[in-house]
């Protein structure tokens, strides 16, 4: 199960059990999206089970979440590569900082203390980017979920548009739009994830 930290660094027993490794669930799972929700599921049942707000989440538990959704990125092909590529030299990135810090807020505290929260490469603006990456995932499946087209042009187009094209340049964005059409279809993708209409639906909650 998820664990978390408290605010002084000790860390939380309540609710967790012992003998159950960091992202067990997740490595458990049958399919990439069953892995994915439950690692998501877990962390979000610790923020909600926080009544005093002394938990805060680990770093290398964020990470091995943000993992899984490394290949629904992969999943995706030319369309979302330049997403991809930025979203895992991030997490990357995090995976690395999770060495030394042991949950998100020193991560930010860090980058408060050195004044660098909006410095290019900053820690911080690494976990704004892979927010941003979550984010597309999340939008594009609620789209996905919303309708039965056969085609995911529309799907990714919107989810796309909603979340990071207002960030990307011209360039980026002609690129992306002219990937839309290499995009898999419905089919292909449900087979790449090894799921079904029927069971995806018991996922419209990927991403919490």
């Amino acid at each position: 199960m998820m664990t978390g930290e408290k605010a002084d660094g000790g860390s939380r027993q309540g609710g967790v059990l012992p003998d159950q490794p960091p992202g067990a669930a997740a490595q458990q799972a049958d399919t990439p999206l069953s892995g994915i929700a439950e690692a998501f599921e877990e962390m979000a049942a610790l923020l909600r089970s926080d009544e005093g707000g002394s938990v805060e989440l680990r770093l290398d538990e964020f990470c091995d979440a943000c993992s899984l959704v490394s290949v629904l990125f992969g999943c995706l092909g030319l369309a979302f590569k330049f997403a991809e590529m930025e979203y895992v030299a991030k997490v990357r990135d995090l995976v690395e900082a999770s060495r030394t810090h042991r949950t998100l807020q020193n991560v930010l505290d860090l980058d408060v203390a050195k004044n660098s929260v909006r410095t290019p490469g900053s820690r911080t603006r690494n976990l704004r980017r892979v927010r941003q990456g979550l984010d597309l995932i999340r939008a594009l499946f609620e789209q996905f979920l919303s309708s039965d087209d056969y085609s995911l042009k529309d799907a990714a187009t919107t989810a796309y548009m909603q979340v990071c094209a207002p960030f990307h340049t011209w360039g980026i964005r002609t690129a992306v739009y002219a990937g839309m059409y290499t995009l898999p279809y419905r089919d292909q993708l449900l087979l790449k994830l090894n799921e079904t209409d029927a069971a995806i639906v018991g996922h419209d909650k990927v991403l919490p």
